[in-house]
């Protein structure tokens, strides 16, 4: 088959302890999902899920023992960090029950879901789409994925990130307003979830700016950590 033009190439993730790529198809996020966090956005409460999403070529890959190179995105002053859970699909479906939401997970990841934070308040103002607060080039850098069999305690892990060696965010991935089978069950009611998908399950507290020349630093229990330079 030809095309008129050449097709991009395919966005793909290392896997930990195997040579092949897992190919990314598209990127889920879920909003609010800790107490605290959803606190210090202004809400309280177990609200339903909501979801944005980000482009594939949003991700920036952040290799085992590398430091990885973010630009600062163009038209903000405010962009924020916010450490998230990542949970890479295996097998698709739709209207997933969360009892079943195990046999579709092929594994994990680290994953900062970057935020030009004041073009998102201003488009919420606004009542409009706020795409271009969350979906800009390079805004989902993300570490290797971990095949879910090998970190059989992901759900009850802490997470943490520090900025330039100090503590920004630290939590557990049980305090998750929704998990992550709850978190499939509700995406798969609205989407038919695709293997290649990642979900990006929300952050804890502590949110936060960063500038040029800050060093991120972000890790979950089991998983391998990634470390990100703002330039």
């Amino acid at each position: 088959m030809s095309y008129v033009i050449t097709p991009p190439a395919t966005v793909s993730l290392p896997v930990v302890g195997i040579a092949d790529r897992f190919p990314v198809h598209r990127i889920y996020c879920v909003g609010r999902n800790y107490v605290e966090h959803a606190q210090e956005m202004g809400h309280s409460g177990r609200e339903a899920p909501f979801f944005f999403m980000k482009p594939a070529d949003a991700v920036l890959l952040a290799e085992r023992g590398q430091t990885v190179a973010m630009p600062y995105p163009p038209l903000t002053t405010n962009l924020h960090h916010e450490i998230e859970l990542v949970v890479a699909i295996g097998v698709g479906g739709a209207n997933i029950k969360a009892a079943d939401a195990a046999k579709h997970i092929y594994g994990y990841a680290v994953g900062l879901d970057m935020t030009r934070r004041d073009l998102q308040n201003d488009m919420k103002k606004q009542g409009r789409p706020w795409c271009i607060g969350k979906g800009f080039d390079h805004s989902a850098p993300i570490g290797p994925i971990t095949p879910a069999a090998q970190v059989p305690g992901i759900h009850t892990a802490a997470i943490q990130l520090q900025v330039n060696g100090q503590d920004r965010q630290r939590s557990s991935i049980a305090k998750l307003i929704w998990n992550v089978a709850e978190t499939i069950e509700q995406l798969s009611s609205a989407w038919t979830l695709q293997p290649g998908d990642l979900i990006f399950t929300g952050t804890p507290e502590g949110v936060g700016a960063v500038v040029r020349g800050d060093t991120l630093v972000g890790s979950i229990d089991g998983l391998q950590g990634i470390q990100v330079r703002v330039e």
